[in-house]
């Protein structure tokens, strides 16, 4: 019970997503030169090594391991104990599943980060989704490297990003250095339209870009169809209208949507279909922690479930 909390930072990705030159620039900066000791835990060997004097500079300490079924507690422990640093970087490998990660009950994660490579995302996106979904789900940072020939696809992998994990930071880069804007004016609907009607594709892309871009939205004027979601704490007057979306597989669903003030939100009944009529505005909402998308209700009538009742974002 006396062990010293050891701060963690975990960098994961698939092989030669850029994990190493993350971590090697990492090291090599100011603020990372600081006293005591570094483990570089790998969990693959890349084609890229690291420079063994820059390793030397910033006292940092190597070790690897090959086999999933050894990336546990006592094993990290073990080594945590050989070479007594004062914080750990682990390099995961991406084909092990991060769902199964157990660390020693003193580490403490202190940032997740995942790299991907741009030019291979689709393929990744399409074939190993469950992985590459437990890889976002906590990371605070997502970094696309390698943008240069994707440029046009870039909306559509921050919306499968923000379909997983909603509040992570996407940073999108290539050889200039990082992308400013991914978000333009290329949206499945017209902003410009007295009321904008959403469809399946269009509600999720204007509940993520929402979320970036909520200046686009405010005082506008929407409609959709959704499902009434009615929790227990919310206060008199306010209903979620939303959609369940299929962020990785059909096991793993998400319910999306924002708060809504409706005068006659209770006498709605909780899973009944609805069509929306609401002017969107930015207001402090204490789920939000601060301020966020909320919806005034014009109209709200009730309808039939729609023939695609769950959105993806494949």
């Amino acid at each position: 019970m006396g062990a010293k909390m050891k701060p963690v930072y975990m960098i994961n990705g698939f092989l030669e997503s850029g994990k190493t030159e993350f971590i090697s620039f990492t090291l090599a900066q100011n603020y990372f030169q600081i006293k005591g000791k570094t483990l570089l835990i790998l969990c693959e060997e890349g084609e890229n090594e690291y420079d063994p004097a820059l390793l030397k500079k910033s006292r940092t300490e190597v070790e690897l391991i090959e086999n999933e079924e050894d990336f546990n507690p006592a094993h990290l422990t073990d080594l945590e104990k050989l070479h007594k640093p004062e914080r750990i970087v682990i390099e995961f490998n991406g084909m092990w599943n991060f769902k199964n990660v157990k660390l020693p009950w003193y580490w403490k994660t202190e940032q997740q980060i995942t790299m991907i490579d741009g030019s291979t995302f689709p393929m990744y996106y399409t074939n190993m989704r469950s992985l590459l979904a437990e890889m976002i789900r906590k990371s605070e940072m997502i970094v696309f490297n390698r943008c240069d020939t994707v440029r046009d696809q870039l909306n559509s992998y921050k919306r499968n990003i923000k379909a997983v994990n909603p509040t992570a930071d996407v940073i999108f880069e290539d050889a200039q250095g990082e992308i400013d804007e991914i978000f333009e004016e290329d949206l499945p609907y017209d902003l410009n339209q007295e009321t904008i009607v959403l469809d399946n594709q269009g509600y999720g892309i204007w509940y993520l870009d929402s979320m970036d871009h909520l200046e686009r939205y405010v005082g506008k004027k929407i409609q959709f169809v959704a499902m009434v979601l009615k929790p227990e704490e919310f206060p008199e007057g306010y209903f979620v209208p939303g959609r369940l979306a299929m962020t990785c597989c059909a096991d793993d669903m998400s319910f999306l949507g924002y708060a809504c003030k409706f005068e006659g939100a209770a006498a709605l009944k909780q899973k009944e279909w609805v069509k929306v009529t609401a002017t969107v505005a930015k207001e402090y909402w204490e789920d939000y922690k601060g301020e966020g998308p909320m919806l005034h209700a014009v109209a709200v009538e009730k309808t039939k479930a729609p023939r695609e009742a769950i959105i993806s974002f494949s």
